[in-house]
Parts: structure tokens; sequence; C-alpha cells
């Protein structure tokens, strides 16, 4: 079904994560977008578990998308990509600075053909300065950024003498949705003036904007025993009456938070006790106070009972799930917060599903991922390019890639010209 962005046409070079995420949400809300790979397709789609040339990684961040492969080092093929780019809306792309410019495909050549153009570049530090030509990935953004920092402060080690950080790429995933809030910004300043604009996103900017505690580690604060911030790594861990480990919100240190522990226990008088006292004097009695407060939950004959209580202290606590057993939850499939996408041979891709419902549009079910070059005709059809122009393209080797054989026959989408999937040149 339609979305609320139906009718804007985005182009996606993007790879891996950032920009394809900043495309798929796009996508999500319903702009057409096409994701341009080169020969050499993009490296997520090697990702495991695999099949065909199809990870569930790459369908993960790509589904939706109609895709072609293009050559981009082979004569000619510049002038078809400029077609696709002429007639967009909003071009994204997470190459390092320059990359783009040196195939004259830069927000400032492509401006002058289609002023109404939104272009928007997500690179680690910024396309200027000291450090716009470095490498950036995630893990080496989020370590510049202070994230990696925090995060030790509060793991501990694995006990085999290495440290342990966040698995997730958090710089990737943050810094393609920040695209996605300045793409929607521009798109509606261009409503009022009739220009497009371009964009620079860099991935250290995002981590320092979506830090909640950046102004304690800004200013230097040491807070001692008491918490700066309502923080994640703040809340206790406990397991319920039956089992079950949670985590509760509030710290059981907190000067703001521990009388609210009280109140759930009826036992104000605990405030009194000379080892609880203080922050500083609960941090140095921690365990037998976080005993305490065990004991008082495993009273309880079930889970449910004992949230009630905490709820009327002002207490949310949070079962610690894995993303499966989230998914079968009544409230997930309320929600519908998973997805069932075809992975075009009978079996299918389970992916995340919408975080938001608008009132007056309702979102349909993605489409399956499509493969490097699928689209090729369909796409450069609809640019006015005949039939011989686009045959011509393939025999040049500038249109690559298509449905590999052993789905050909199944396609749940319109059959494509095959071409030799075998890597060749990369832009």
């Amino acid at each position: 079904m339609a979305g609320p962005l139906e009718g804007l046409k985005v182009v996606d070079f993007s790879r891996v994560l950032a920009g394809p995420l900043c495309a798929r949400t796009l996508a999500d809300l319903g702009a057409d977008v096409i994701k341009i790979e080169p020969p050499r397709p993009d490296v997520s789609r090697a990702a495991f578990p695999n099949r065909d040339g199809m990870s569930g990684y790459y369908a993960q961040q790509n589904s939706g998308k109609r895709n072609i492969s293009i050559d981009l080092n082979v004569p000619r093929a510049r002038e078809l990509v400029l077609r696709l780019c002429d007639e967009a809306d909003i071009i994204v792309e997470n190459f390092r600075a320059g990359t783009l410019k040196g195939f004259g495909l830069d927000y400032d050549t492509l401006a002058r053909r289609n002023p109404k153009l939104i272009y928007v570049s997500i690179t680690g530090y910024g396309q200027r300065g000291p450090w716009a030509s470095r490498m950036a990935y995630a893990p080496t953004v989020q370590a510049e950024a202070g994230f990696t920092h925090n995060t030790l402060r509060h793991f501990d080690s694995a006990g085999d003498g290495r440290k342990w950080t966040d698995p997730l790429s958090h710089a990737d995933v943050y810094a393609g949705l920040q695209a996605t809030i300045a793409v929607l910004a521009a798109v509606r300043k261009r409503e009022v003036t009739g220009r497009g604009q371009y964009i620079d996103v860099a991935m250290a900017a995002v981590m320092l904007s979506i830090n909640e505690r950046a102004h304690l580690d800004l200013a230097g604060v040491d807070t001692g025993a008491e918490p700066g911030i309502l923080g994640a790594s703040d809340g206790p861990h406990f397991v319920g009456p039956g089992g079950e480990e949670f985590v509760a919100a509030q710290s059981i240190v907190g000067s703001n938070t521990f009388p609210n522990y009280l109140r759930a226990m009826r036992r104000m008088d605990l405030a009194q006790d000379p080892r609880f006292r203080t922050a500083e004097r609960r941090l140095q009695n921690y365990e037998a106070l976080h005993a305490m407060i065990q004991t008082w939950m495993l009273s309880f004959r079930d889970l449910r009972t004992l949230d009630a209580q905490l709820d009327e202290a002002k207490i949310a606590i949070g079962q610690i799930r894995t993303l499966k057993e989230l998914a079968d939850t009544d409230w997930a499939k309320q929600w519908g917060a998973v997805h069932e996408i075809p992975d075009r041979r009978g079996g299918s891709y389970l992916i995340h599903g919408y975080p938001w419902r608008f009132s007056d549009d309702e979102l349909g079910m993605r489409s399956a991922p499509a493969f490097r070059g699928e689209d090729n005709e369909q796409v450069f059809r609809s640019t006015g390019m005949s039939e011989s122009e686009i045959r011509e393209a393939i025999d040049a080797g500038i249109l690559v890639g298509g449905l590999p054989a052993s789905v050909k026959s199944e396609a749940q989408r319109p059959s494509l010209a095959v071409v030799d999937m075998a890597e060749t040149r990369e832009p």
C-alpha cells in the first residue's frame, strides 16, 4: 500500500548498513528506492546465512528496493545513471569522502542538472576537515566518540584477558536514522523554496548527538557513588519468582531512586539503616542491599504480581529475552513487530516490522529483496530506453547481474534478463 512518501524517487548508491538503512527507511515509508550495485556487489550479500547470493543481513537492509547493477568503468555507463539521477528526488551514498566525484556523480554535478535534488552523504567524520579521508566503521567511530569508553566502564572483562564491547553497529544505525531525519527536513524545505540541498552526515557527530550523558562526559564530572544520570547501566539485574531474569530501570544506589524500592517493599525504615543512609554507603554495601531486595522479590507468587507492586512505586522492569522470545509475545503479534518476507524459493526471511503506525496511511508488507541487477530492464525502460538500447547496454557489459537461473522460474517479480553473475570491475 502507498505510504506517506509515495511519489518520491530515491537513488541509493550506498552499501552495507548506514546508507542502506536510510534508504530502506524511506522505502518503508513509501518512496520508490532504486539501489545501484557495481559488478562486485554489496559485501553484505555474502553474510551468513546465505542462499543464491542473498543473505538475511542484506534482505533486512534492502527489502522493498528495486535493484540495478551497472559497471561505471564501462564507457557510457554514467550516462545511464545520470538519467536516473535527473529524475530522482533523493540521492543516498556512504562512500569515503569524494569517491563519487571521480565518477561525475557528486552533488555539485548532479544539482546543476537537477536543482531540486536532495543529496545525503554519510561518512565517519564528514566531507571536510583533518579526518575526512579516514576509513570509518561503526566499531572505530564508536571508539573515537566515547561510546566504547562508556561501555568498557560498565562491562566486565570476559575473563580471558580481552575486553568486550557492544556487538551492535550503533554508529551505522544511528547515522542512517539521523540521515533519514535530515532528508525529510530537506524535503519539507524544498516544498517552500523549490530547491534541493546537500546533507553531510558524520557518524562521529551522530554518536555525540545521541549520547544522553554527553553533558556529563564533556564536563569531566565525577559523580562518585551517585549515578550521574538515569542510564541503562544503573539498572540492577534480578531474578523473578518463576526464575525469570529481568532488569529494573532504576538504580538501587541513587538518592532519587532508592526510596522507590523502600516504598515498594514497605520498608521505609531501611532509610535509617547505617549501611544505606547515603549513596556512598549503599555502594559499599551493594551486595547486602541487592540480596535484601532480591529476597523480597522472590516472596511473590509470580512476576506479574511483583510487576504490579513495582509499578505502584514507579519502578519499571523488563524481562531479559532473546529477540525470538519477544517475537512470540502477544505484544509482538499485535503490533506486527516481525515481518516474514519471501526468499524467492518458497522459504522466507524473518526481519523486523515497522516502528510506526499512521492514522491515514497503512503500510503494506515489504517486498522480497532484489537480486543484483534484477530490475535493470524495468528501471531503464521507465527512463525511455528502447529494448535495443537496453540490449546493447547488456552486451557491452554496462548492465550486469539479474536473477540466478536457480530461482528464475520461481520469481515473484517480473522476469528480467539474466547475465553472468561473476564479479567484474568495481567503480
